[in-house]
């Protein structure tokens, strides 16, 4: 398992942005790959984009493609730039590492989890 931290949540108004960063250590994303998912309060948490450990592929919920760009800083840092933000988008926004090449789409494949930032937008 790795160990992620999330940071840079906080409140925008909407199409205003905000950057999201995943933390991890021993260029553990040099094994694994990354992902965002959020939840709001009684849904289940939903993905949002993820990257491949190569940093060259990505993937995107529907929802967010086009306004949203998950990018790999450094073998250690996973980001998610987030534009055009809306009130939807409002959650607690979570990192996780797959081992593995490529990204999933569903929490099961993800065995190391940060503790969540939140995110809110309002209109």
């Amino acid at each position: 398992q790795v160990t992620l931290v999330e940071s840079g949540g906080g409140s925008v108004q909407a199409g205003g942005s905000l950057k999201l960063s995943c933390a991890a250590s021993g260029r553990a994303f040099s094994r694994h790959a990354a992902a965002w998912f959020r939840q709001t309060p009684g849904k289940e948490r939903e993905f949002v984009a993820g990257i491949g450990r190569s940093g060259d592929d990505t993937m995107y919920d529907i929802s967010v493609k086009g306004r949203f760009t998950i990018s790999q800083d450094d073998k250690n840092t996973v980001s998610l730039q987030m534009t055009n933000l809306n009130p939807k988008d409002t959650g607690v926004y979570y990192c996780a590492a797959r081992e593995g090449a490529y990204p999933e789409s569903t929490t099961d494949e993800y065995n190391s989890w940060g503790q969540g930032t939140q995110v809110t937008v309002f209109s």
